[in-house]
């Protein structure tokens, strides 16, 4: 394999699993570790990614955006388990809020067995999945259709909310950045309903893969002091948990 095509393709193995560490990348490419160091060195010098200890992350412009399509194919086995987690901390009786996302569609599929529950959400396919369900009060937040993440936004999203207290609210994330203390997403009409939602609940739960830690989007949600607990794979940096207990968020993690 020539260099070039070797660079594109540890580009696009990037591009699938958000980070990488050289001996990883060694294997599967099947060279030595020296020359990934050079790769990853040429790779970095045209601002495609960044080096870090022992590997490499991909870089992404701050306002990039998959589609939810693309996200729902990635760490499934991963948001499961989140999700499976997630509804420990749900009661009979509780009022919850799911916020738009492909882990709090993960559990959804969770909340089979409850029959006493308000469910408040501001995603189309999430409303979707509960209208399957029966003996479960479900409220959509009327607004306007962002397709790339088919949540409802804008002041009618705002002004429904605005109505109600929520016991729990369970958000996703694009981004956690340990350093700057937040938590971020590409669009600053989505970052303005899920700040709302934590606003209006009595307590916020974070749902996310370990893909998102270390990534900066353009518009900031939340501080993560603001965070109550935070849900997440095992596959996380060795220091994540000393950060979030430095924010006082409540970690959990979980095996896929």
């Amino acid at each position: 394999m020539f260099m070039e095509e070797r660079k594109a393709q540890i580009l696009e193995y990037l591009r699938h699993l958000s980070r990488a560490s050289v001996h990883d990348l060694s294997q599967q490419f099947n060279v030595s570790e020296s020359t990934i160091r050079r790769d990853l060195k040429e790779l970095e010098e045209t601002d495609n990614i960044k080096r870090t200890h022992g590997g490499a992350i991909l870089l992404q412009p701050v306002s990039f955006e998959a589609s939810i399509g693309d996200r729902q194919k990635g760490y499934i086995a991963e948001k499961q388990a989140i999700a499976r987690k997630a509804v420990e901390f749900i009661n009979p009786g509780d009022a919850i809020l799911l916020d738009s996302g492909t882990t709090t569609y993960e559990l959804v599929k969770e909340l089979k067995s409850f029959t006493n529950l308000s469910i408040v959400t501001n995603s189309i396919i999430i409303m979707q999945e509960l209208a399957d369900l029966p003996g479960l009060e479900v409220m959509l937040l009327g607004g306007i259709l962002r397709r790339e993440t088919s949540a409802l936004v804008g002041p009618f999203a705002e002004q429904s909310l605005n109505m109600i207290r929520i016991d729990k609210s369970f958000i996703g994330t694009n981004g956690i950045d340990v350093k700057e203390g937040i938590i971020t997403t590409p669009n600053l009409t989505e970052a303005r309903i899920k700040r709302m939602m934590i606003t209006n609940s009595r307590q916020t739960i974070l749902l996310t893969d370990h893909s998102k830690i270390g990534k900066l989007n353009f518009a900031k949600v939340a501080d993560l002091s603001e965070i109550d607990m935070c849900i997440v794979d095992e596959h996380v940096p060795s220091e994540f948990e000393k950060d979030m207990q430095r924010y006082n968020v409540n970690l959990h993690m979980v095996n896929p």
